[in-house]
C-alpha cells in the first residue's frame, strides 16, 4: 500500500499518513513550535478513537513538525476563551485534553511518540503517555505551569508522581528541564536514538504489519543507544533532591533548597497557591490510577480557569505571553497568606448549577503503561499478591539483588520482571508507604526492550 496524506483539520494543523498498517499522526504549527489548539487535539482524539476500532490499523506513530515536538497546549487561546466568553470555554478544552490523554494512555494498539525537540506541557501529556517514548540529543522536557499561574496537568500527576524518588516533585515545583538523556534514565523516555537516526527509524516502523508490541520493541532497540547524563546532571544528584523535595510543604522545600540558588529562584518566581496546589496535586497522584488523576485535574483546571481563588493564570499568561514584560503580580503573593482551605477549594466539585465532573470515555477493562522501575526483585516478587489486590507498597529493600530478572505468577500468568522499569514503587520513602493501583506484569512473550521493560497497571472503569 502506498504511503497516502490526509489533511485533518483546520490549517492542516494534523497531517496524517498512512503506510501499509502504520498511521503517522504530524503536528503541524512548527512556527508556533506546535503548540496544541483546540482543533488539534479534537483531531488527535478523534483519530486515535478510529485507529483503535479500525483492524487495518496496528501501530501509531506521533511526531511534530519543525524543531519542536510540542511546546504545550495553546494558553493564549485559552485565556482569549475567557476574557472574550466565558471560563467554561477553557474548562471545555482542558475537558477534551484530559480526554485524549485518557485514550492515549489506555491505548489498546501500540503507539510511539517520536520526541525530537521541545516537548513541555500539554506536548507531555500527548507522548508520555503513549506505550514507546523516543528522545534524541534535541529533546528538551520542562513542565513549566506553575510560572504561568497554573499546575502542571495533562496528567503530570500521574508520570510525575512515579518518576525516581521526589523528582516529580522537583520538577513540577520548579519548571526546570530534562534532555534526552537524563529521560532516559529517569524513565520519562523509553528509549535514546539520535536524531539523524530518526528517519531511518521510522522507515523500518512502517514495515509492521501486526499490533504487536514486542516486534516493535525490537525495532526500536536496534536503533536506540545508551543516553550519557551529563555530570551536573539532576540524576546524578537525586539524593540531594530526594532530601529537599520530599519535605511535607512548599515551605520545607524552599528552606531546604535555600543553598541551591536555581531552584529557590524559580520556586519564588512561580505563583504561590499554585505551587501548593501542584505540591498536593503530586502526593495525590501516587496513589491514584490515570482516570483518577485526570479527573481530580480537570476539577482543578476549572477552578483555575474560573478563578475560584486566584485570577493567577491569567497573570501568569499577560506577564508571560502578552505583555511578555515577565513581572507577574501573583495574588495571593506569599506562600504564607495560603490556607489549607484556600488549597483544598481546587480538589473540590465546582459549585455552579451547569458544572460536571470530568466524563471520560468509556474504555471497559483495559490496560495503561505504567513506567517506572523496581530495585529489588526479591523483595518485589515476594509482595505480588499485595500489588494485585491493591494493599501497601513494601518498602525498597536496602540493596539491590545481582539477578536482572525474576517471575512469579498473577492472575493466571507467567510474568517476567526486569530491572529497569517495573512499578510506581520506585525508591519510595519506607515511612510513607503508598497505596497502589493493582499491578500486572509483561509477560515474557509481551516484553520490550531489555533495558526498559514496561509495568502494565490495570485500569477498569467502576
Amino acid at each position: 500500500m502506498a504511503t497516502s496524506f490526509h489533511y485533518g483539520g483546520q490549517h492542516d494543523q494534523i497531517l496524517v499518513e498512512e503506510k501499509s498498517f502504520v498511521r503517522i499522526l504530524i503536528l503541524n504549527r512548527p512556527q508556533k513550535l506546535n503548540v496544541l489548539s483546540y482543533t488539534m487535539i479534537s483531531q488527535l482524539l478523534k483519530n486515535f478513537k478510529a485507529y483503535e476500532e479500525d483492524s487495518n490499523v496496528k501501530l501509531v506513530i506521533v511526531k511534530g513538525m519543525g524543531r519542536a515536538f510540542s511546546a504545550g497546549g495553546d494558553a493564549k487561546a485559552a485565556a482569549r476563551y475567557i476574557t472574550e466568553g466565558h471560563w467554561t470555554f477553557a474548562a471545555k478544552f482542558n475537558e477534551k485534553q484530559l480526554s485524549l490523554n485518557y485514550v492515549m494512555a489506555t491505548y489498546r494498539k501500540p503507539q510511539v511518540s517520536l520526541i525530537n525537540g521541545i516537548v513541555m506541557g500539554g506536548g507531555a501529556g500527548a507522548s508520555m503517555h503513549g506505550k514507546f517514548r523516543v528522545v534524541t540529543e534535541n529533546t528538551i522536557f520542562a513542565m513549566p505551569e506553575t510560572s504561568l499561574g497554573l499546575f502542571p496537568d495533562v496528567g503530570a500527576s500521574y508520570f510525575l508522581s512515579r518518576l525516581p524518588g521526589f523528582l516529580g516533585e522537583y520538577l513540577g515545583l520548579t519548571g526546570a528541564r530534562l534532555d534526552g538523556a537524563e529521560m532516559l534514565a529517569c524513565g520519562l523516555a523509553t528509549h535514546f536514538v539520535l536524531s539523524s537516526n530518526l528517519s531511518l527509524l521510522e522507515e523500518a516502523l512502517k514495515s509492521i504489519n501486526s499490533a504487536d508490541s514486542p516486534g516493535v520493541c525490537i525495532i526500536i532497540d536496534q536503533f536506540s543507544i545508551k543516553g550519557v547524563s551529563k555530570e551536573s546532571s539532576v540524576i546524578r544528584r537525586l539524593d540531594i533532591v530526594n532530601k529537599c523535595f520530599s519535605k511535607a510543604t512548599v515551605e520545607e522545600i524552599i528552606l531546604a533548597l535555600e543553598w541551591i540558588a536555581a531552584a529557590i529562584k524559580s520556586l519564588k518566581k512561580a505563583s504561590p497557591i499554585n505551587l501548593k496546589v501542584f505540591l498536593r496535586s503530586i502526593r495525590e497522584g501516587r496513589s491514584q490510577n490515570i482516570s483518577q488523576c485526570l479527573m481530580r485535574e480537570y476539577r482543578m483546571l476549572c477552578h483555575s480557569v474560573r478563578g475560584t481563588v486566584s485570577n493567577d493564570v491569567f497573570e501568569g499568561c499577560r506577564a508571560m505571553l502578552f505583555d511578555k514584560d515577565k513581572r507577574p503580580k501573583w495574588d495571593p503573593y506569599k506562600l504564607e497568606s495560603i490556607s489549607e482551605e484556600m488549597v483544598d477549594q481546587y480538589f473540590n466539585k465546582v459549585d455552579e448549577e451547569d458544572w460536571e465532573d470530568l466524563k471520560l470515555p468509556t474504555r471497559g477493562r483495559l490496560t495503561a503503561i505504567g513506567f517506572f522501575a523496581w530495585t529489588g526483585f526479591k523483595a518485589l516478587t515476594e509482595s505480588l499478591p499485595l500489588l494485585v489486590t491493591g494493599d501497601k507498597a513494601p518498602p525498597a529493600p536496602a540493596t539491590e539483588p545481582e539477578e536482572r530478572t525474576a517471575t512469579a505468577k498473577i492472575e493466571g500468568r507467567r510474568c517476567c520482571l526486569d530491572k529497569t522499569i517495573f512499578c510506581s514503587v520506585l525508591e519510595r520513602r519506607k515511612s510513607e508507604q503508598q497505596l497502589l493501583s493493582p499491578v500486572l506484569c509483561v509477560s515474557p512473550e509481551e516484553r520490550g526492550s531489555p533495558l526498559l521493560l514496561h509495568c502494565v497497571v490495570a485500569e477498569e472503569e467502576k
